[in-house]
């Protein structure tokens, strides 16, 4: 398999699960969450990544998150399902789930914890692709795993048969620029593109897509990407502009965490500003309750005209 075995491409989110107040999974509200970004244009969507919180799921609801989002999109933009583990054989039980249930194919980091050499990771993935013969996503998030993913072994994994696509969290941009450049030809790449510097890299070089925390732009996210691909280039560069300003003001140097809370808990707490369907987060996260903080981060989108300037202000 490669890039062309599948048409993973533009703007997808990575799904953040919703809880209700108890703790429970709030499954009608990730339900109604999934069709909210259907209908803003999202061209595929990540479930039961670092955003959805697979690490404060049993595997069974892990499972049922899948199932739940898979049956609610219904085919209707690619659905890849997030079965990061300890171990490969784990992995590929969450994953040959994943398939059966119509997910459009897996994605994994490497091995959490563990802190692996390049030679074991390239072994944890070529184990992966052994056990499940189903189109697979390297993601590479150094702030969930302790290793960093560099072009180099990069290059090696892309060679793995299955791995048709790379999601690169590095907070390094440079290094993120070099490995695009060095595997787009084989897999489809998704990393920040969607910055000044990124958009000048896709444009010259070439790359697939952007996997953002949910979407906070609503459609003008989805659009950047179609901006891109009919040659609006103007377009696509004020959507970047204004994308690269929320990034910073938002989240910390390589967006690991929010600057009001860590990532889930301030993007729930803007998802809740803006009125879309996202529950709350479950321990070890925890919510941003504080007022100080959650008026800041409404100031935020009023700057950005994202929800209107309360009276007064």
């Amino acid at each position: 398999m490669d890039r062309n075995d599948v048409t993973w491409h533009g703007y997808w989110t990575a799904v953040p699960t919703p809880f209700n107040e108890d703790g429970t999974l709030a499954l009608d509200l990730l339900r109604e969450l999934l069709d909210f970004y259907i209908g803003e244009g999202v061209h595929g969507m990540l479930v039961n990544g670092t955003t959805g919180e697979w690490f404060s799921q049993s595997a069974d609801e892990r499972r049922l998150v899948a199932e739940t989002a898979l049956q609610a999109v219904a085919g209707r933009v690619p659905v890849v399902i997030g079965c990061t583990s300890y171990t490969a054989d784990e992995v590929a039980s969450f994953a040959r789930h994943a398939i059966d249930a119509g997910a459009s194919g897996l994605a994994s980091t490497p091995p959490p914890y563990a802190k692996p050499f390049d030679a074991e990771i390239v072994a944890f993935y070529e184990d992966i692709a052994a056990a499940v013969d189903a189109p697979m996503m390297i993601y590479n998030w150094p702030h969930g795993t302790s290793v960093d993913i560099g072009t180099e072994l990069a290059e090696r994994l892309v060679g793995i048969d299955t791995v048709v696509a790379f999601k690169d969290s590095t907070p390094d941009a440079e290094q993120f620029y070099r490995s695009s450049r060095a595997v787009v030809d084989r897999v489809r790449v998704f990393g920040p593109y969607m910055t000044t510097a990124g958009y000048e890299q896709l444009r010259e070089h070439g790359g697939d897509g952007t996997i953002g925390g949910g979407t906070l732009f609503g459609r003008a996210d989805p659009e950047f990407w179609e901006a891109h691909w009919r040659g609006d280039e103007d377009a696509a560069r004020v959507h970047a502009e204004r994308n690269e300003r929320l990034l910073d003001e938002l989240w910390l140097p390589g967006g690991w965490a929010g600057r009001y809370g860590h990532y889930a808990s301030q993007l729930k707490a803007l998802m809740a500003i803006l009125g879309q369907p996202g529950g709350t987060v479950r321990r070890p996260r925890l919510p941003v309750t504080d007022e100080a903080s959650l008026e800041a981060l409404r100031e935020i989108l009023e700057r950005e005209s994202l929800v209107p300037a309360e009276a007064g202000r």
